[in-house]
Formats: structure tokens, C-alpha cells, sequence
């Protein structure tokens, strides 16, 4: 299982298109991947209910989790896409 903790940069927030878009990659990999955010929630990043759920806002950090055979690809893949802003 490996970690890193991220910055949110889109304006918005995750709401629902970047919060789909999340999902969409964390999707493309077979390891768990799952975010906590600072107060604690912990998101299943496949579950768009789930990220939506957690209420993540522009600025806030969360750390994301990656356990399985592609976790270093997978936790690359999500760390890229969220700093450059999730398409927004």
C-alpha cells in the first residue's frame, strides 16, 4: 500500500465532472484506491457517490491510498491528473 497526499487545484472543488473523472481513472486499475480528506472521511475513489460525498473543496489536501498490483501506476496516474486540475 502507498500514499501521497495532494493538493485539490480546480476552483470548484471535487464536484461531479472532476469527481467523474476520478473515478474514470481510478477505475482503469485493479488496486483499492481510496482519498481521506482532512477531517477524516475516507472516499472509495470508484464511487462517484463516495467522492462526491466526501464535499473535497478547492485547496483542501487529501492523501490518497493505492493497495494492490498497479498501486505505483495507479497513485502516479490520479496524483498527475489532480494536480493538473481534473480536466478543468
Amino acid at each position: 500500500m502507498i500514499s501521497k497526499k495532494v493538493t485539490i487545484r480546480n476552483a470548484t472543488g471535487l464536484h461531479l465532472r472532476p469527481a467523474g473523472l476520478l473515478c474514470e481513472i481510478a477505475m482503469k486499475y485493479g488496486s483499492k484506491v481510496t482519498f481521506k480528506t482532512n477531517d477524516n472521511y475516507e472516499a472509495n475513489a470508484k464511487s462517484v457517490l463516495s467522492v462526491l460525498g466526501a464535499c473535497v473543496k478547492s485547496g483542501e489536501e487529501i492523501i490518497i491510498s493505492c493497495d494492490g498490483p498497479d498501486e505505483e501506476v495507479a497513485l502516479a496516474d490520479l496524483v498527475s491528473s489532480i494536480e493538473s486540475g481534473l480536466g478543468e
